[in-house]
């Protein structure tokens, strides 16, 4: 009878290093992921309620709801994987992972749930306490390597703690602000964010990616856009409106746009990985022009706030957690055709819910659902075939 062959755990061969689950091995992993996956799910639950098909007893309900979960669930998630990951590089210093990236996580998906019970000051105290807890984490490494340069990462966190604060102390009734306040705070700063993180990469993404772009940067074009962008949170935060508030949003809109320009956008047609980055920025001048009008009473203010939110939010969202998802596990950067489909329908979610009720107001619904079935489509695409990208580790067996 011939002896079976033990095979001893130590000569087994070792896995591909491609196989090993690395989800909390970086900010971008969870985050990325639960945000794109809730983008697709909640938008859809949003149209259903907008259309009037869905009663709720939640904390948080209706426009204020989709407002909130957007900004401060969605965005928020993206920007605090973007920071935890850019910031390691920044500071050569380590950022959350392993157990306390996934309390964070953990602590991000029970907002998600908790908004939806009646208990409003569980819901209250956990949203409150997932940026204040990114800020500290962020804090940290920072100021350990004195990376002064972006302390003001730190300190645009704060803020858009201090805004979703405002949001569930007045929903509690314990502030006598609107709620919408502090949505608008939200909205500034993370525009702000994007004015200043757009500035950085994508002049450098269109020269690298593009040969002989020759994209530019003025530094008093730089100064004029990111000022004017602070000017206009600053004048929310006054109670800016009417005739002053259409003013200041069309210099900033007109600064944003020379600066875009200077960024040769048409040189980019042939590299979806680039251009996606410019369609997105150009909604910035866009929304600042929409605002304006809407300060006048000229249109209503949700399209401003749409071209802001799906145009430009939601295009440099999916440009971004390509390129770095792919960047960031040793991948080849170059968009497949699964990455241009989701751009393109991130786009046009975009092009439907502010272009149709400009020009049809009356089908407003109707460009709702569209927008939301092409939104939900898109970030669905992303997380099925994201999903084994997040989860696994580099292919070049580094760490990250």
């Amino acid at each position: 009878m011939t002896k079976p062959i033990e095979i001893h755990r130590a000569s087994r061969p070792a896995p591909p290093a491609d196989s090993a689950f690395a989800l909390w091995q970086l900010g971008f992993r969870p985050f990325y992921l639960l945000a794109s996956g809730f983008a697709a799910l909640s938008i859809m639950l949003w149209a259903v309620q907008f259309a009037g098909l869905l009663g709720s007893l939640a904390y948080l309900q209706g426009p204020l709801w989709h407002a909130h979960e957007m900004l401060f669930g969605f965005t928020l998630a993206v920007v605090v994987g973007f920071l935890f990951t850019a910031g390691r590089n920044w500071s050569n210093r380590p950022t959350p992972t392993g157990v306390a990236l996934a309390a964070l996580a953990g602590l991000w998906l029970a907002g998600r749930v908790l908004v939806l019970t009646p208990w409003g000051w569980a819901a209250a105290l956990v949203n409150i306490a997932f940026p204040l807890l990114a800020t500290i984490a962020l804090a940290v490494p920072f100021i350990a390597a004195r990376n002064r340069r972006n302390y003001f990462f730190i300190a645009l966190l704060a803020l858009l703690t201090v805004a979703q604060a405002g949001v569930h102390l007045s929903q509690l009734g314990l502030l006598q602000l609107p709620g919408w306040v502090g949505i608008q705070l939200g909205l500034d700063v993370v525009l702000f964010i994007m004015a200043v993180m757009a500035g950085r990469v994508i002049p450098m993404f269109t020269n690298n990616g593009v040969p002989g772009a020759n994209a530019t940067r003025r530094p008093w074009l730089e100064q004029a856009a990111l000022g004017s962008t602070l000017a206009l949170l600053a004048g929310d935060g006054l109670g800016l409106a009417g005739l002053p508030l259409a003013l200041l949003a069309g210099v900033c809109s007109a600064a944003h746009l020379a600066r875009w320009l200077l960024w040769q956008p048409l040189k980019t047609l042939h590299t979806p990985l680039v251009w996606v980055l410019h369609l997105a920025y150009v909604w910035i001048p866009l929304h600042l022009l929409l605002r304006g009008l809407a300060a006048m009473g000229l249109l209503a203010p949700t399209l401003a706030t749409h071209a802001l939110t799906l145009g430009a939010i939601g295009g440099l969202i999916i440009g971004m957690m390509t390129r770095t998802a792919l960047g960031h596990t040793g991948r080849l950067l170059r968009a497949t055709r699964g990455d241009v489909v989701s751009y393109a329908l991130v786009a046009a979610a975009a092009v439907v819910r502010v272009g149709w009720p400009l020009l049809a107001p009356a089908q407003t619904v109707h460009a709702v659902l569209l927008s939301a079935a092409l939104w939900s489509a898109g970030f669905a695409l992303y997380t099925l075939r994201y999903w084994p990208i997040l989860t696994r580790a580099r292919i070049d067996g580094r760490p990250g």
